[in-house]
């Protein structure tokens, strides 16, 4: 009985660590992205090798486009 309960407990684990993951992933490849990180392969990689499912770029927006990072690369 005890065994069941604990077998139960971490199929139960395993399986919302995944879900939890493909959502995380699947929320990632839809929110807007900074410049600096729109050519990330590893990420692209890894959220494809999760999900299933490439990242579309026609989904993903730049976003935080006057911050500090972008205002320090202009010449001036």
């Amino acid at each position: 009985m005890f065994a069941i309960l604990i077998s139960l407990f971490v199929i139960g684990w395993v399986a919302a660590a995944l879900i939890g993951t493909q959502a995380y992933f699947r929320g990632e490849q839809t929110k807007p992205i900074h410049e600096r990180n729109w050519n990330s392969r590893s990420f692209d990689q890894l959220a494809q090798s999760v999900t299933g499912q490439a990242t579309d770029f026609s989904d993903r927006v730049p976003a935080y486009s006057g911050d500090a990072f972008t205002s320090s690369t202009l010449a001036g």
